[in-house]
């Protein structure tokens, strides 16, 4: 029995399946509530290797999504790393790793995000100008697009 480290799933997709909602949408380190003490905006997630840490002082913090899972689910690591897909048994490879999120709820967020593509496009046909706040989302729209089409691709 072994651990894969590249089974593991994207820190990217694995929070947003864990229901963390970043506030900003630039850089690798994005500001997000705090599970662990109910702090709005005190945790600090690293969507490049999965660190996390809370900046509140209630003492969460680690260096991948394996440690966030064990830490959010009380598991020791083989259990979180089974659960993530990322152990090998008996010379076995890990079971396939699972996709972020069920396909109906993917198709839900693609309904979601390509309406308010649709309707920012028929405001600037009629003249009206986004805002920065508005361009904003759009283009955090158009990324989960992407990025669910590359999921299911």
């Amino acid at each position: 029995m072994s651990f894969d480290r590249d089974a593991l799933p994207s820190p990217e997709g694995y929070y947003e399946t864990q229901g963390l909602q970043f506030l900003q949408r630039r850089g690798k380190w994005r500001t997000t509530a705090c599970v662990f003490h109910g702090g709005s905006d005190s945790m600090r997630v690293n969507l490049q290797t999965g660190a996390f840490v809370c900046m509140a002082g209630c003492g969460a913090s680690g260096g991948d999504v394996l440690a966030y899972h064990m830490a959010l689910h009380g598991l020791d690591f083989a259990a979180a790393a089974k659960e993530l897909g990322a152990w090998v048994e008996d010379g076995k490879p890990a079971p396939a790793r699972p996709t972020p999120f069920p396909a109906r709820d993917a198709l839900a967020v693609l309904a979601t995000e390509s309406n308010l593509v649709a309707v920012a496009a028929a405001n600037e046909a009629h003249g009206v100008a986004l805002s920065r706040d508005e361009l904003s989302r759009l283009l955090q729209a158009a990324g989960r697009i992407q990025k669910i089409a590359e999921m299911f691709a």
